[in-house]
């Protein structure tokens, strides 16, 4: 009964479908590596689901980031120069089919709100990934306290990114964003591949700091930039009446979630009598990651449905373990309940993604992973991260073998190709004019 209770309210289900996504802004890289997707996508199969593209970039990001982590699960120890390279690899992977994940949807006409929904998701997750990765990479391990700030600042910052989203109708890209984020995060991994971490211990002449924290320091500033930005739009920008939220909420509502993560993350943190924190970094974070993770989709959701914000959730349990383990003066040991934490988390994280998706899916008639012949074009505004129309898709047949056909077809025509590159360059040119206010 418990696995197949139903999350979103009829009401939430209808409000979803008739759903427009709607964004604004570029990235500083856009114009480097919007061409190579657009061309990677050309040469993806009309097969391909855009949904297991995504989920599939995820697990090589979850499973290269891991092997970082077994190498050294406090941030300090040396990992194999081999592992850096997958993890590169890896992130490489994962943001290329993110990004084209949007384009295959439109090329194949099976744009929808869930496309959008899981892709924020699964971002959500590999943030708190990407964030020990970079922590990883230059050993920041040795700081625990610059740690914690660096890594709860990236899944802070991809809520907020969310919050004023769901303020103001509109997500905005910045131009440092996360795609920026995760670029740099390529980058540190092939430093250290090459290096071997040699470079980031340097220290600067006169100055006697290691070239490690300029990593800290421009991440310190560049969080600076995008929360004056969201907090702008959060306190000027608001869709609903009176300035409200899209729910007609008060702005300030996803505050309490997100403070329910940090504040017991930072108070268990520092009250720990065995320093659970300092000794295990990496299980520790992963563990309140997961639940920034899960209040994040929960946001997502209530922008996308125009629903109030849930304050309380059971994933909260898991922190509150650890809370009250304290309080009962550490009665069971740290290391276990952390890890329980963990995977109580988890479990609940992976039950409230499977129970909305199969929602969405049973309400729209579409899989979460496979490309239905009859699906049929779906609104442009649909997609994810990356606006394209969906060309040579506007008449589709009721006959769904016969739909199929005739799409595979059209789409290896040489003509459908330089229709579809021609959107993609038209597309790409008017969003070079979308600046963020």
């Amino acid at each position: 009964m418990f696995l197949t209770k139903d999350i979103l309210s009829p009401v939430q289900l209808k409000r979803l479908s008739d759903h427009r996504y709607s964004s604004s802004g570029r990235t500083l890289l856009d114009p480097i590596v919007q061409p190579f997707w657009n061309w990677l996508v050309l040469k993806l199969p009309l097969w391909l689901s855009p949904n297991l593209m995504t989920i599939s970039g995820l697990i090589i990001n979850i499973l290269t980031s891991l092997i970082l982590i077994c190498y050294s699960p406090d941030g300090t120890q040396e990992a194999p120069r081999w592992a850096f390279v997958f993890c590169a690899v890896g992130l490489f992977i994962y943001q290329t089919l993110d990004a084209c994940d949007g384009k295959q949807a439109r090329r194949t006409g099976t744009s929808s709100p869930l496309g959008e929904l899981f892709d924020h998701g699964c971002d959500s997750l590999s943030t708190v990934f990407v964030s020990l990765g970079v922590c990883i990479a230059v050993q920041l391990g040795m700081f625990p306290s610059w740690m914690f700030v660096q890594c709860f600042i990236a899944m802070t910052l991809f809520y907020i990114a969310h919050w004023q989203t769901y303020v103001s109708g509109t997500l905005r890209f910045g131009r440092i964003d996360f795609i920026s984020f995760l670029f740099s995060m390529c980058m540190s991994c092939w430093n250290d591949f090459i290096l071997l971490l040699y470079f980031v211990c340097l220290q600067i002449p006169s100055l006697y700091i290691e070239l490690k924290f300029i990593t800290i320091f421009i991440g310190i500033i560049a969080a600076s930039l995008a929360f004056y930005s969201n907090f702008t739009v959060i306190f000027t920008g608001g869709a609903g009446k009176n300035g409200s939220t899209v729910a007609g909420t008060s702005i300030l509502s996803p505050f309490i979630p997100l403070a329910l993560v940090i504040v017991p993350a930072f108070i268990i943190y520092q009250k720990s009598t065995t320093n659970i924190y300092e000794h295990h970094p990496c299980l520790y974070i992963l563990a309140f990651g997961v639940v920034a993770s899960k209040v994040t989709n929960k946001l997502v959701v209530a922008h996308m449905t125009k629903s109030e914000v849930e304050y309380l959730d059971p994933i909260f349990v898991g922190p509150g373990m650890l809370f009250l383990n304290q309080y009962f003066n550490t009665f069971f040991n740290e290391y276990v309940v952390l890890w329980l934490c963990l995977v109580y988390s988890a479990a609940n994280l992976l039950h409230y993604c499977t129970i909305v998706c199969l929602q969405i899916c049973s309400y729209m008639h579409i899989n979460l992973f496979v490309i239905t012949p009859q699906a049929s074009p779906i609104d442009e505004n649909y997609g994810g991260n990356h606006s394209l129309s969906a060309p040579l898709l506007q008449s589709v047949s009721n006959d769904a073998s016969s739909n199929t056909s005739d799409l595979i077809s059209n789409a290896q025509s040489p003509s459908y190709q330089h229709s579809f590159l021609e959107e993609v360059i038209s597309v790409n040119e008017e969003n070079l004019d979308d600046e963020i206010p």
